[in-house]
């Protein structure tokens, strides 16, 4: 793995030759420091941060502040300032977070704090496991002395450094030259000072691991009090050297050695996993100690868990301040490394809901709307119906008014011409009656279209005297059929309409319905009535039959 490979990640710059670098690196090929590495980097640095404090500096002690090569690793007193790396910011005691170098008793916390991510592989802060839940092959007195170097309040956290580099030193006495000599029962209390491990960033420990005393450090390296006698243990696997992978204790008491396969990992970029994994890790630390301020009040104290489910109801959004109360640190939900995922999938399913309400608001507008249509339109079609029908029924009333008009001045005619003598014996020659024909022509009345025939059959039979128009001149305008439909002739009905024409129109109509319907045959006739026919005064006969539609 090169430098380059690890110059920059998500959480911040990595500085070349410090011991983040180092730590990135590992952490990219999924693997971690041991015990022994850990004790070997650690203890030698207790020795140089102490002398640092006894000469009355301050300073904040971090993995980018830390030179790391083959010589060893030292504090770079020029880089001791206050981090920008995320996961630098962890290491750092909670009240040197407002930008204020640390005194021994800051140290202690950061040194601590380095040892807990060298060995995990993770960072201290809400939401951090245990190591031995990490790794449980790691030492249970590792977990204690780590408990009481993490305390949170620095009022009930040790000071000194001595003592702890002591406690590293036995954790594993291989790992390093031993520090000078110092009292690792300081861990525990000074003078008028007992160390309150409920106050510790370290989970809550079992009661058989809570129990040990850190005073028996002094003697050598200690073991639970219940354990079994060590038996050669399996490296783990992020101690082995790649494509080497455990082989179960079955396998080796059987004559056949079967390798396991290499266990799955998990997607870490997926962030469904990602989402998960920081779940369980906020699920392992039970205490109340998270304080949202909303509305200039403040809410809690609530547990990671209490807090995800405030979040996942829309409660606390990520503008609200969350305050740590066990380091004191407060900065908005969005800006927690443990919590900002959660309150954007939050700030996403809120998103999601109002877009599906708008879309609801929306549809339901356009419903009422499509309502509104559809009843202006069929309001709109009564209307133009109604209107039609109106008009129908009007022109139907008209045309009958006209078939009156014109069969009472047909008859009319007909007295008139009686009254006046002008009528004459129709088998005389020529048929004459003054009038209308000029003398030459008679006039025939209203009536049928067979009494018209017989009124003027002296002329109209006459030989040698061509008609003016043909008889299909003035069939023509009755073939047209479109007087049928004002009075409702069904398709079904055959129709024979018979018109004696004089002068223009009709005098003579005879209307012949199949079936027989005496409404239909007299409304066909006034309709005949008020055609236009070609103008003579001979009378013509025009004849047309409307079939019916079978």
């Amino acid at each position: 793995m090169s430098i380059q490979a690890v110059a920059s990640t998500n959480e911040g710059v990595v500085t070349p030759g410090t011991l983040r670098e180092a730590i990135e690196i590992r952490r990219v090929r999924g693997a971690r420091f041991t015990v022994r590495e850990a004790v070997a980097i650690l203890v030698p640095l207790c020795a140089q941060i102490s002398a640092l404090h006894a000469e009355g500096r301050s300073f904040f002690v971090h993995p980018s502040a830390l030179m790391h090569g083959a010589a060893g690793t030292e504090l770079d007193v020029d880089r001791a300032t206050s981090p920008t790396h995320a996961r630098d910011r962890a290491t750092v005691a909670p009240e040197c977070r407002k930008g204020d170098p640390g005194n021994a008793t800051a140290s202690v916390f950061s040194l601590g704090a380095i040892f807990y991510e060298l060995v995990t592989g993770e960072s201290v802060g809400p939401g951090m496991k245990r190591p031995r839940q990490v790794d449980p092959g790691l030492p249970p007195t590792l977990e204690v002395v780590l408990s009481k170097a993490l305390v949170a309040d620095p009022r009930h956290r040790p000071h000194d450094i001595g003592a702890l580099a002591q406690a590293f030193h036995q954790v594993a006495p291989a790992g390093s030259m031993p520090p000078p000599p110092a009292d690792a029962s300081h861990l525990d209390h000074d003078d008028g000072f007992d160390v309150d491990l409920s106050l510790s960033m370290l989970p809550p420990a079992p009661s058989s691991q809570a129990s040990i005393p850190l005073s028996s450090l002094n003697s050598g390296p200690i073991s639970s009090p219940n354990a079994a006698p060590s038996q050669p243990r399996i490296p783990n696997a992020h101690h082995s050297s790649p494509g080497v992978h455990a082989i179960s204790s079955h396998a080796i008491s059987s004559p056949f050695l079967v390798a396991e396969a290499p266990p799955s990992r998990p997607n870490l970029d997926d962030p469904t996993v990602r989402l998960a994994a920081l779940k369980a890790r906020l699920e392992s630390d039970p205490r109340p100690r998270y304080v949202v301020v909303k509305d200039g009040m403040d809410h809690g104290p609530f547990t990671a868990v209490e807090l995800l489910q405030q979040i996942a109801s829309h409660s606390f959004v990520g503008e609200h301040p969350l305050r740590d109360s066990e380091t004191n640190l407060e900065k908005p939900i969005a800006d927690w490394e443990e919590f900002s995922l959660f309150a954007q999938q939050a700030g996403l399913n809120r998103e999601i809901k109002q877009e599906r309400k708008a879309l609801e608001a929306v549809v339901k507008a356009e419903k009422h709307r499509t309502q509104w249509k559809a009843l202006v339109g069929v309001t709109l079609l009564a209307i133009i119906g109604a209107a039609g029908a109106g008009w129908w029924l009007k022109e139907r009333a008209r045309s009958k008014n006209e078939q009156i008009v014109r069969e009472d001045k047909a008859s009319n005619v007909d007295s008139d011409a009686a009254l006046s003598g002008r009528a004459e014996d129709p088998k005389k020659p020529g048929g004459a009656v003054a009038g209308g024909g000029g003398g030459k022509y008679p006039v025939v009345s209203g009536g049928s279209c067979q009494a018209a025939q017989a009124a003027y059959v002296n002329d109209y039979t006459q030989q040698g005297v061509p008609p003016d128009l043909t008889q299909g001149a003035y069939a023509n305008v009755l073939n047209k059929g479109s007087y049928l439909n004002a009075c409702g002739v069904p398709e079904t009905m055959s129709v024979s309409v018979c018109a004696a024409v004089q002068n223009g129109r009709a005098v003579g109509i005879t209307v012949v319905t199949n079936p027989s319907n005496p409404g239909i045959a007299g409304c066909i006739r006034g309709q005949v009535a008020g055609l236009p026919f070609p103008s003579h005064p001979r009378l013509d006969v025009a004849t047309t039959t409307f079939a019916a539609v079978k």
